[in-house]
């Protein structure tokens, strides 16, 4: 899909009491973003040098501004958008790309160098690199798919009803991308029915009117 106007802004995230979810158990205590990125940067590296985060989530659940905000507390860590990775053809389908041009370069302690799709010309851009670094966020649907996870140290999911992501991302796209929609939401149904993130999730992010809710699972994570 066509990648979001990216929007740079800072917001606090709160760790607040919930109600337990089916399976698990959810606690926490207020903290500020910079907390959360904190904790992030005293994690064990999970390929090679590197901690890589992931952010999962619907389309349309605001990934790419959580991770802006995430990046920049985290000190201007890079951001890895997986739609730069994913094509047309390969909405799902480019596991093995990622894994080749990325993460196991990063686990070598090598420069990743990788060639982000053009939705427009529907063609590869020029190569990039993508250095290691103590952190990199990788963002986008299914970035908490099974072959990753072993890869990150943590992973995120932004808690947002399909329903409600599904219709803000036809909102921000516009009724030139309505085919797309058509086309796109069957296709992650179909992805996160056989290849689910939500439930490997350390943290479930959620918007609020003041920022974020960060709600840290502490028990019932299933076995990545």
């Amino acid at each position: 899909m066509f990648p979001a106007v990216r929007v740079s802004v800072t917001y606090a995230v709160h760790l607040r009491s919930a109600p337990p979810y089916a399976g698990f158990r959810i606690q926490g205590t207020p903290i500020r973003l910079h907390t959360l990125a904190h904790r992030l940067r005293r994690l064990p590296p999970s390929c090679g040098s590197v901690r890589l985060v992931g952010v999962d989530g619907h389309a349309g659940s605001g990934k790419s501004t959580f991770a802006d905000c995430l990046a920049g507390a985290l000190g201007g860590v890079p951001v890895l958008r997986l739609d730069d990775i994913a094509t047309h053809d390969e909405l799902f389908a480019w596991t093995g790309r990622l894994l080749r041009e990325v993460v196991e370069p990063l686990g070598r302690g090598e420069t990743a160098r990788y060639r982000p799709y053009d939705w427009r010309r529907r063609d590869f851009g020029p190569a990039r690199a993508l250095p290691p670094a103590p952190v990199i966020l990788v963002e986008g649907v299914g970035a908490g798919r099974r072959a990753l996870r072993p890869h990150l140290a943590q992973l995120l999911w932004m808690e947002t009803p399909p329903e409600d992501a599904w219709a803000r991302g036809r909102r921000r796209d516009g009724s030139a991308q309505s085919d797309f929609w058509e086309r796109w939401v069957p296709a992650e149904r179909r992805h996160f029915a056989d290849d689910p993130s939500e439930p490997f999730a350390d943290h479930l992010v959620r918007q609020c009117s003041d920022g974020y809710e960060v709600l840290p699972r502490t028990t019932g994570t299933p076995v990545r």
